[in-house]
């Protein structure tokens, strides 16, 4: 084998490893993708029970039920339609009816959406993006001017 026969291979080596390494991180990273919806869009999407995805609206009012241990119950809705959550941790201080909050979860088989991860908003002004672009899309959240 020559000089340049070798330093070919070598190079060829390099470029299939680092290809096989983009790959694997592809499909890794295509695990844990969760998709982000708004109650009304789960209506026209078909979300099989146990795909991970981010749900997001505001707490609808008079919904929050805690129950045994950590366990809280509460509907998020986009003022459209509204879905049934459950979660089991503790929850953000911040987390009260009418604010915005985003979910992270999966849904049961028994229709109603599991969360293992809430988050809520962190001051008066500030709303999670993707809830805060959904509302506005769908006209039921506006900014504050103050």
């Amino acid at each position: 084998m020559t000089r340049k026969q070798k330093r070919l291979s070598v190079i060829l080596a390099g470029l299939a490893f680092l290809a096989a390494a983009a790959g694997l991180t592809f499909y890794a990273l295509g695990q844990k993708a969760s998709y982000f919806y708004m109650p009304a869009d789960l209506a026209a999407a078909s979300v099989p029970p146990g795909q991970r995805i981010r749900l997001g609206g505001l707490v609808e009012k008079g919904t929050i039920v805690r129950g045994q241990g950590a366990t809280v119950a509460f509907s998020v809705t986009d003022k459209q339609k509204s879905v049934k959550v459950t979660y089991t941790g503790i929850l953000p201080d911040l987390f009260r009816e009418e604010q915005g909050v985003i979910t992270e979860g999966a849904f049961g088989p028994d229709g109603v959406f599991v969360a293992d991860s809430v988050l809520a908003k962190h001051d008066e002004r500030y709303m999670p993006k993707e809830v805060a672009d959904g509302l506005k899309a769908k006209g039921v959240w506006q900014e504050s001017t103050n």
